[in-house]
């Protein structure tokens, strides 16, 4: 009977501790999320001293990883209701049908909004006693004082920020101004899912989709479709394809370090073109480097510089 008891325990303990990883499963739109929004959270925390990973953690959790109705419709990714609001306002089911929650212009006013709502109202003054870096306390602090009726609110922002690693935006010393600032004000409440930024060689880029133009990218990034153009070395009414590689920003002149050492080999299909977005770097650049013209042609198997 206690040899049948210990595995009838074991077995369970197997059951609890599957169901514990399948709850703490990484989520793909959780980390695009943090990708977007790190360097806004770490500029409100400098600004508002509030945890970068609250705010990270809040805004994941209240906002679906940006996919709920509030945002993509909204912007509101805090799930602020409207209260003394005087601005734009959407209507939407929670404690009750049909409440009033706010409405803003881009992520960058929701964030900046809900740092203001915290550090403004006087029942989460004493939140702000606490290290930036103690963000069980605030967690819990913020089921406490009432910002949340889920009984479970606190330990759901700590398990975010503990699975997500958040805790290592508190302590960042620098961020990124373009994504805290540029990126993260533009409208995002289109209808259309932004794509997503990343970063190769120094460079912000975007993966382009279908029905995609330099005009539709460059309004979604906060640049000029003719600057994106030049960017990227083409003429700005050419068609864009699926999966092409648009650079937000001047590429680099030669590509990362691992390359130093490393030639390009030419494959077929290749031109000087393609071959200088797959770096992230300039074709002029490209050509220096290789020690040729631009009228000269390239052939496969052909060893190219590309640091």
């Amino acid at each position: 009977m206690f040899h049948l008891r210990k595995i009838l325990l074991a077995g369970l303990l197997f059951l609890v501790s599957c169901q514990l990883r399948a709850q703490l499963k990484i989520n793909a739109a959780y980390l695009e999320y943090i990708t977007q929004y790190k360097d806004l959270a770490i500029e409100e925390m400098k600004q508002y001293r509030i945890p970068a990973s609250i705010t990270l953690a809040q805004g994941l959790f209240e906002s679906a990883a940006g996919h709920s109705r509030l945002a993509t419709e909204a912007n509101n990714h805090f799930g602020i209701k409207c209260h003394d609001w005087q601005g734009r306002s959407i209507t939407s089911d929670d404690d009750a049908l049909g409440e009033c929650f706010r409405a803003y212009d881009s992520p960058k006013q929701s964030f900046d909004d809900h740092s203001l709502f915290l550090r403004n109202n006087a029942r989460y003054a004493r939140l702000f006693q606490l290290s930036t870096t103690d963000y069980r306390g605030w967690a819990y602090g913020l089921k406490d004082c009432g910002y949340a009726t889920n009984p479970q609110y606190a330990d759901k922002l700590i398990q975010i920020i503990e699975l997500y690693q958040l805790y290592q935006y508190d302590t960042a010393r620098t961020y990124d101004h373009y994504m805290a600032n540029t990126y993260a004000a533009q409208n995002r409440a289109t209808g259309l899912q932004p794509h997503i930024v990343r970063m190769y060689n120094k460079n912000y880029y975007v993966v382009a989709r279908e029905g995609d133009t330099f005009k539709s990218i460059a309004k979604e990034a906060g640049v000029s479709w003719r600057k994106l153009a030049r960017y990227n070395e083409i003429d700005r009414h050419t068609r864009l394809h699926e999966g092409d590689i648009i650079y937000l920003e001047k590429k680099q002149k030669h590509a990362i370090k691992a390359f130093k050492r490393v030639p390009h080999v030419v494959k077929a299909g290749e031109s000087m073109y393609t071959i200088a977005q797959m770096y992230g770097i300039r074709i002029k650049n490209l050509y220096k480097m290789n020690h040729m013209k631009p009228e000269d042609g390239i052939r496969v198997g052909q060893a190219l510089r590309v640091y």
